[in-house]
C-alpha cells in the first residue's frame, strides 16, 4: 500500500504539472451546468437536484474515460512503464497508484459542478444524503474506471484517443446525462409561461 501511494503522488504531481489536464475534466460538466441546467432547471428544486446528480455522473464519466483511457495508453507507449514491470514488487503497485490518483482527480472534478449547484440553482440535498452520494460516485466510477483501463491498455495512443471519444459521447449525450433530457421538465414549463396566449408550446 505505501507504494501505491507512492505512485498515486507521483501520478498526481505528473498530472498538476500540466494544469489544462486538470482543468479540461472539470470544464465540460461545468459548462454544461451554466448552460443547460442552470437556465432550464435551476429554479425547480426536484429538477435541479436530479440534473445536478446527471452532471455528476457526466463528470465520473469523462474523468475516468478519458483519464484511464487515453492516459494509460500514451503510458504504455513511454519506456518508463516496461521498465517498472520488471521491478520485484511488479506492476500492481503502478496499478494500485493510477486507480487512486484517478480518484482523487474524478473529485476534483465535480468541485465546479457542486459549486455551481450550490450557489445558482435551487437543488437541496441533505447531509445523509450527501453521504450517500459519495459513495454512490465510488461505485458508478468502477464500470468507467474498467471501460477506460480496457480501452487504455487494448489499443495504442492514437487509435485510444478516437475510441475514448467513440465511447464517451453516445454514453454523455444520448443517455440519461444529455441536456435535452436533463433541462426538459422546467424548459417545457417556461416554453408554455413565454407562449403567448393561443400560441403552441413545446
Amino acid at each position: 500500500m505505501p507504494l501505491a501511494l507512492v505512485h498515486a503522488r507521483y501520478q498526481l504531481l505528473e498530472t498538476v504539472r500540466i494544469p489544462i489536464a486538470v482543468v479540461g475534466s472539470a470544464f465540460f460538466p461545468a459548462a454544461s451546468m451554466l448552460f443547460f441546467v442552470v437556465p432550464f432547471a435551476g429554479d425547480d428544486p426536484r429538477g435541479a437536484t436530479l440534473a445536478t446528480a446527471s452532471m455528476v455522473t457526466f463528470a465520473v464519466m469523462s474523468a475516468n474515460i478519458f483519464q484511464y483511457g487515453i492516459g494509460v495508453a500514451e503510458d504504455r507507449a513511454q519506456p518508463w512503464d516496461p521498465y517498472t514491470r520488471t521491478l520485484p514488487v511488479g506492476p500492481l503497485p503502478r496499478f494500485a497508484g493510477r486507480v487512486l490518483a484517478g480518484l482523487v482527480l474524478t473529485f476534483i472534478s465535480l468541485i465546479p459542478v457542486v459549486v455551481i449547484a450550490a450557489v445558482a440553482t435551487a437543488a437541496t440535498i441533505t447531509a445523509g444524503a450527501l453521504l450517500a452520494a459519495l459513495g454512490t460516485i465510488l461505485l458508478v466510477s468502477v464500470p468507467f474506471t474498467l471501460l477506460g483501463l480496457t480501452i487504455g491498455y487494448a489499443l495504442p495512443s492514437k487509435a485510444a484517443i478516437a475510441v475514448a471519444q467513440i465511447v464517451f459521447f453516445p454514453l454523455a449525450f444520448g443517455g440519461a446525462c444529455s441536456p435535452r433530457r436533463v433541462g426538459h421538465p422546467a424548459s417545457s414549463r417556461r416554453s408554455r409561461r413565454s407562449c403567448p396566449p393561443g400560441a403552441p408550446s413545446s
